[in-house]
C-alpha cells in the first residue's frame, strides 16, 4: 500500500495536470530502468564496464572507434528487446490527449518512440542509440548493417562518402545538437506545467531546463527515486518508483486518476476535453 504523503502527491499531480494548459515532459534514465535499460550511477552499472568513448578519442584512432562500437553493441545486447514502461506509457497518454505538447529527454533508448509518442513531439537532446550516421554526409546507417560490416572486416564502419560512421549520440566532449536544444528551450518557455521525471538533474547544459521552466513562471514537477538538487525549487517532488507513481496518469481520456490510500480511485476532470 502506497504512504498516505505519497498517494496526495499522486493527486496534486493529477490535480496539476487537469488545471494546466501546457505541459511539458523531462526524463532522464529512471524512466527506462524498469525496461532493462541500465542508468549511469547505480553500482554495479553495465555503463561501468562500457564507458563511453569521449568524442575527441574517437575521431583520433581506428582503434578507439573499433572499441566504442564494440562498448555500444555490448550495452545494446543487454538490453536488446527492452520495451516501453508504465511510464513512457502515461507519457504517450497525455501527449495523445493533447495535455503534454513536448517530451524532452536525456535517453538514447528510443522507448519514447516505441510508446507511440510521434517523432515531432519527442526532443531527444543527446541523440538516438538505436541507429548511426555519418559524421560527415550525415547519411543514416542502421545498426544492424553496421555491426554486420565491422565484425566482417575487423575495422570501424566507414561511409560510402568515406567519412566516419558514429552511432547517432551525443559522446562526452560532442557539442549539444543545436537543433534539439533550441526545440527544447521553446518548448519550456511555452509550458506552464514543467515534469521532470527519472533525472538526477546533474548533467549539464540540459539540467538547466527544469529551472528555466520555474523562472519563466511554470509550475515545476520531480518525480524521481532519490532526492535531486532542485527539489527545494520544485512545487511538487514525487520521490518512489517511477513506474508506480505514474501509472494511472492519463487513464480514461481526460481524467487523471490517482489511488486513495485505501486503494480507492479518485478521479481529477479536466474541463477543458
Amino acid at each position: 500500500m502506497k504512504s498516505v504523503e505519497q498517494t496526495s502527491s499522486r493527486v496534486e499531480l493529477a490535480h496539476l495536470l487537469s488545471q494546466c494548459g501546457n505541459a511539458v515532459a523531462f526524463t532522464g534514465a529512471g524512466i527506462s530502468t524498469e525496461c532493462g535499460v541500465p542508468d549511469f550511477r547505480s553500482p554495479g552499472s553495465a555503463w561501468r564496464r562500457n564507458k563511453p568513448i569521449p568524442f575527441a578519442d574517437f575521431l583520433a584512432s581506428e582503434d578507439m572507434r573499433l572499441e566504442a562500437w564494440r562498448r555500444k553493441f555490448a550495452m545494446d545486447d543487454i538490453y536488446a528487446g527492452a520495451k516501453p514502461g508504465r511510464g513512457h506509457a502515461a507519457l504517450q497518454r497525455l501527449v495523445a490527449s493533447g495535455i503534454m505538447s513536448a517530451v524532452i529527454t536525456q535517453n538514447i533508448d528510443g522507448l519514447h518512440q516505441q510508446s507511440g509518442i510521434p517523432d515531432a513531439q519527442i526532443i531527444e537532446l543527446h541523440g538516438n542509440g538505436t541507429y548511426a550516421h555519418c559524421l560527415q554526409c550525415g547519411t543514416r546507417h542502421e545498426l544492424a548493417e553496421v555491426r554486420a560490416e565491422m565484425e566482417s572486416r575487423c575495422a570501424p564502419p566507414l561511409c560510402g562518402c568515406g567519412g566516419i560512421v558514429k552511432s547517432a549520440t551525443i559522446s562526452f566532449g560532442q557539442a549539444m545538437p543545436r537543433e534539439a536544444m533550441q526545440r527544447a528551450k521553446g518548448a519550456t518557455l511555452a509550458c506552464d506545467l514543467f515534469i521532470a521525471i527519472g533525472s538526477s538533474l546533474l548533467v549539464q547544459p540540459a539540467a538547466s531546463f527544469p529551472l528555466l521552466a520555474k523562472q519563466n513562471g511554470a509550475a515545476l514537477v520531480i518525480v524521481n527515486g532519490e532526492a535531486t538538487p532542485l527539489d527545494d525549487q520544485a512545487d511538487l517532488v514525487l520521490n518512489g518508483d517511477i513506474g508506480d507513481l505514474l501509472d494511472t496518469l492519463g487513464r480514461d481520456g481526460g481524467r487523471f486518476s490517482s489511488a486513495t490510500s485505501d486503494g480507492r480511485p479518485q478521479d481529477t476532470e479536466k474541463t477543458s476535453l
